[in-house]
């Protein structure tokens, strides 16, 4: 541990001060670069041992662990919040000397998914930019990415409608999720709001400033966009187009950031999950932080929809978010999408999912994954 009365100061000149505390700085990094490579030939060596049954070198539960344990030891005075984006990029960069993961993610480069993407696994991997949600699925399913990152729901406009019917319809299962903080900005190839006649974006970006830019920019037109990327891409051609995306995106393009925050919500965050092939994923452990995702159909009867809470309520499980989205049979019937607090190897959660299954006419586990870790 560094002696914390060195770095006070001691009447010399600041330059030489300085001098010293650099020093220190640059033998403290040559001990944590030491330190990383031999953290690295350990990964290695588990590499090793996980190719003789087969084991999936990315076990996000695993990591869960890894990063939690980080945060409960940490003695500061580095924030609790820095220490998870710290331990994913070197677990990230150990990860790489395996194999670099294949990701697809809703592109081009600067989307939010883009960087919920990174947030999650690091940046050494292998980036795959998809046009849309249904072709991130295709990627991650044909095995031309090892995973794949969807937007699940939004806080301000719910949930994604197509993610969730996707998940219905594929056999990709739901592997971890990460959150993150959305902030809006007006972005353009000129410095003002002068002579804007379009505003493309994703629509759900579009929905979440609609109360700004009827305030700000009435009566412009509203052009959907298969991405904030996109939008951002089109701004940068064309100075009558203003694109509503991240500084990532303005940084990406070369536009301006005309106006920050945009958004009416100011809590406004996007909920992501990560998915993958079932048959190339080991089942994860519990962490103790869990969430278990299922999609399910009852039949159309009175009260069938309390019938079906009834198991929860008796073992003690919580659910933490229940959606509902047309079956599309053209017979006015639902599915309900649940997200329970804990994991399936937890008896009282196992006891809940086989009760609410065997009155189910329809019934999926889509995943069972560790909650986000910040």
């Amino acid at each position: 541990m560094v002696d914390q009365a060195h770095f006070k100061p001691d009447g010399r000149p600041v330059n030489e001060q300085l001098a010293d505390l650099r020093v220190k700085i640059d033998s403290l990094d040559q001990q944590l670069l030491d330190l990383l490579n031999q953290r690295a030939r350990l990964a290695q060596a588990v590499g090793e041992v996980k190719k003789l049954d087969g084991s999936p070198i990315f076990r996000p539960d695993r990591e869960a662990q890894v990063i939690d344990r980080a945060k409960n030891r940490n003695p500061g005075p580095i924030l609790n919040d820095s220490i998870a984006p710290i331990w994913r990029e070197v677990m990230s960069a150990c990860r790489a000397l395996e194999a670099r993961q294949r990701v697809a993610f809703l592109g081009p480069v600067g989307t939010f998914t883009e960087q919920a993407m990174l947030n999650y696994f690091g940046s050494s991997i292998e980036p795959v930019a998809c046009v849309n949600i249904d072709e991130i699925f295709r990627a991650t399913a044909s095995g031309s990415a090892d995973y794949g990152v969807i937007p699940i729901e939004n806080s301000t406009e719910g949930v994604v409608g197509r993610s969730l019917d996707m998940l219905l319809q594929s056999r990709l299962t739901i592997i971890g999720e990460t959150n993150l903080m959305i902030t809006h900005n007006l972005l353009r190839k000129e410095p003002g709001r002068d002579g804007i006649k379009v505003v493309c974006a994703h629509p759900q970006a579009l929905a979440q400033c609609q109360n700004w830019l009827n305030t700000h920019l009435p009566g412009v037109e509203r052009r959907a966009v298969s991405s904030n990327a996109e939008g951002a891409r089109l701004a940068s051609e064309d100075p009558s187009i203003a694109g509503i995306a991240s500084e990532r995106a303005a940084s990406q393009f070369g536009v301006h950031v005309v106006d920050r925050g945009i958004q009416d919500e100011v809590h406004n965050r996007t909920r992501f999950v990560i998915i993958t092939n079932v048959d190339q994923h080991s089942p994860a452990a519990p962490t103790g932080h869990d969430c278990t995702s299922l999609a399910l159909s009852v039949a159309n009867r009175p009260g069938a929809v309390h019938d079906m809470l009834v198991p929860l309520k008796r073992h003690g499980v919580s659910m933490t978010r229940f959606e509902s989205r047309p079956a599309k049979s053209g017979q006015w019937e639902y599915v309900f999408f649940i997200d329970l607090a804990g994991h399936p190897d937890q008896d009282n959660v196992a006891a809940a999912i086989a009760e609410l299954r065997a009155q189910c006419s329809f019934f999926k586990v889509l995943g069972s994954y560790p909650l986000d870790v910040h």
